[in-house]
């Protein structure tokens, strides 16, 4: 069972390339913000099922929830920063 989980986490790592290139050469910020989100899911995902390599998943689910609660947080925040940023070039 643990080949399996350590074969998801390794999917789920090569899956994040697709992201990172969004993140880096996304034609808008708003792209960037996406893949950024998609990346912080995925990131997830992979601590979830490192928890169920390691035995450990009291542990590993604290870890993804805290790591889901600031990526959440920081989206939203950029989110509101660059709605402010545009009602600011609208006047």
């Amino acid at each position: 069972m643990q080949d399996f989980f350590l074969t998801m986490s390794v999917i789920l790592g090569l899956a994040m390339v697709l992201p990172f290139y969004r993140v880096a050469a996304g034609p808008t910020v708003y792209d960037r913000i996406l893949g950024a989100g998609v990346i912080g899911t995925k990131t997830i995902g992979v601590i979830s099922l490192v928890g169920f390599v390691f035995g450990r998943m009291d542990m590993f689910v604290d870890i993804a929830i805290a790591y889901a609660v600031l990526n959440f947080i920081g989206v939203i925040a950029i989110a509101k920063y660059l709605e402010m940023q545009e009602e600011e070039r609208r006047q």
